[in-house]
C-alpha cells in the first residue's frame, strides 16, 4: 500500500506543478512579450520483481514484472514562439519579427539582460530604456558619400543616450551646394549679341533660393537667366547662349563671381563639355554683418535644358543643402534598428542603432523576472549585438508591441486535465488509506 501512497503523493506535486505553470500563463495573458511554458512528465523508477527470462527449447521467454514509483517533472518548457502584434501607434512601442531580444543592463543578475518587451522611452537625461533597463547598441557611425549612414556594429553594444555628443541640438550648417533644374523658353527674343556689354535689362526667368550662412542665418537670393545670342558651333549647327546672374535683392549680402554663361545645342541641351560656359560655377557670398565669414557655393546648372516643345518654362531650385540650427523634435526606428531623430529645422540626423541578441537555443535562457532573461550554459553564449534583420534575427516593426503567445483556450483545457488527475492522484491516497485501515482493524 505504500507504494501506491507515495505514487499518488508523486502524481498530486506534478500535477500541482503543472498547475502553478498554468496559474501563471493565464496570469501573463497580457504581458508584452512573454512566453508560454509547458511542463512535461516522466515516470520514477521501477522496483523490479522479477526479472525478464529468454526463451528455450522447451520454455517459452517472460518479460520482467515491475512496478513504477510514480511521477516527476521531467521539463518545463518554454515555448519561444513570435507572439501576436498589438498595434499602439507610439513610435517609441517596437516588435521584433522574428528571432531575437532587446539587449538591456541594469538588470539583477549578469552585465547584460535580454527581453522581448519593446515597449521603449526616454528619460530626462536622454537614455533609452525599457522598464528603467538601458537599451543597448551603437552610437558611431560613419557618414557616406551618398548620403547613409553606416553604423559600426561590430564595436561592443552600449547603452544609447540619443542626447550623446549633442545631438539634442543640431548646429547650423551654410550653405554649399545648389542645383537648378527647368526650362529656359527658347523663343525669348536675345538682348544683345554681345557677351560681354553691359546693360540694364529685365530678366527672362528669375527664381529665389534660401541660403545659410555658418550661423544659421538665412539670406535669400535671387538667380536671373537672360538670353543673349545664338549662333552656331564649327559644324554649323545652332547654339544659344544665356546669361546668369546671382544677386541679393537686399543689402545684406554681398556676392563674388555671380554671373556667367551657359549654352544649348540645336536639341536644347546644355552642353557640359565647354569649360567657358560651366555648368558647375562657383559664387561666394559674403554676409554684410552679422560677424560670419564669405562661405562660397557651388552651382549645379546641368539640369537645366531650352526645349520649344516643352508646356512649362521657368527655373527652380532642385536641391539645396544648409540649414539654421534646430532642436530634436522626434524620432522614429526603422526596420533595421536605425534611431533618426527630426529637428525642429526640418533637418534629420541618426541618433543610434538598436543592437539585438541572438542565441543557439533561446528556450534554454534563464527568466529572472520582470520580462527579463540571461544566458544559462544550455543557452549558449552571447557573441555580441548584431542589427535588426540579420545574425539569425527578424527585423523591427514600430507603433506595435508583441503580445504573450499564451493560448487561452489550450490553458483552460490542460487546466480542466490537470484538474481531473489531481483527482484522481488524489482518490488512490485515499483509496489506499481505506485499504491501510482495513488492514490495521483486522488485529483488533
Amino acid at each position: 500500500m505504500m507504494m501506491s501512497l507515495y505514487a499518488g503523493v508523486s502524481g498530486l506535486k506534478s500535477q500541482q506543478t503543472k498547475l502553478n505553470v498554468i496559474g501563471n500563463n493565464i496570469a501573463n495573458i497580457n504581458t508584452t512579450g512573454y512566453k508560454e511554458q509547458t511542463v512535461s512528465f516522466a515516470d520514477l523508477l521501477s522496483q523490479t520483481i522479477s526479472s525478464a527470462t529468454g526463451s528455450s527449447s522447451t520454455k517459452g521467454g517472460t518479460n520482467a514484472k515491475q512496478i513504477g514509483l510514480g511521477t516527476n517533472v521531467s521539463a518545463i518548457s518554454t515555448n519561444m514562439s513570435t507572439g501576436s502584434t498589438q498595434y499602439t501607434g507610439l513610435s517609441t512601442d517596437l516588435a521584433i519579427g522574428g528571432n531575437g531580444f532587446f539587449i538591456v543592463q541594469g538588470g539583477s543578475k549578469g552585465e547584460y539582460q535580454f527581453t522581448r518587451a519593446g515597449n521603449l522611452s526616454v528619460d530626462s537625461s536622454g537614455n533609452l530604456t525599457v522598464n528603467g533597463l538601458e537599451v543597448c547598441g551603437w552610437q558611431d557611425y560613419t557618414a557616406m558619400s551618398d548620403g547613409t549612414y553606416e553604423f559600426n556594429t561590430q564595436k561592443t553594444v552600449e547603452p544609447l543616450n540619443l542626447y550623446a555628443d549633442n545631438k539634442k541640438l543640431m548646429a547650423a550648417k551654410a550653405t554649399t551646394e545648389a542645383s537648378l533644374m527647368g526650362n529656359l523658353d527658347p523663343t525669348t527674343e536675345a538682348h544683345k549679341t554681345a557677351l560681354d556689354a553691359g546693360d540694364d535689362v529685365d530678366a527672362d526667368v528669375t527664381t529665389t533660393m534660401t541660403v545659410y550662412d555658418a550661423q544659421g542665418n538665412s539670406f535669400d537670393v535671387q538667380v536671373n537667366f537672360y538670353k543673349y545670342e545664338t549662333g552656331t558651333d564649327t559644324g554649323g549647327s545652332a547654339l544659344t547662349t544665356w546669361k546668369w546672374e546671382v544677386a541679393s535683392s537686399t543689402s545684406d549680402i554681398d556676392v563674388t563671381n555671380g554671373s556667367g554663361y551657359i549654352q544649348f545645342n540645336s536639341s536644347g541641351d546644355i552642353i557640359t563639355s565647354d569649360t567657358t560656359y560651366s555648368t558647375t560655377p562657383s559664387i561666394t557670398l559674403t554676409p554684410s554683418e552679422g560677424g560670419t565669414d564669405a562661405f562660397p557655393i557651388t552651382l549645379n546648372l546641368a539640369d537645366i535644358a531650352t526645349y520649344t516643345s516643352a508646356s512649362n518654362s521657368g527655373v527652380s531650385v532642385s536641391e539645396i543643402d544648409g540649414y539654421k540650427a534646430g532642436e530634436l523634435q522626434d524620432f522614429s526606428i526603422d526596420a533595421n534598428g536605425v534611431i533618426t531623430g527630426t529637428y525642429s529645422n526640418g533637418e534629420t540626423q541618426p541618433l543610434a542603432m538598436l543592437g539585438l541578441a541572438n542565441f543557439t537555443n533561446p528556450a534554454g535562457l534563464e527568466k529572472i523576472g520582470t520580462n527579463l532573461y540571461v544566458t544559462s550554459t544550455n543557452s549558449g553564449d552571447f557573441t555580441g549585438g548584431v542589427a535588426a534583420g540579420s545574425g539569425g534575427t527578424g527585423s523591427l516593426s514600430s507603433g506595435v508591441l508583441e503580445m504573450s503567445n499564451v493560448d487561452l483556450a489550450q490553458e483552460f483545457s490542460e487546466m480542466m486535465i490537470t484538474q481531473r488527475a489531481y483527482q484522481a492522484n488524489s482518490k488512490v491516497i485515499s483509496t489506499s488509506d481505506d485499504i491501510l485501515e482495513i488492514l490495521m482493524n483486522m488485529t483488533r
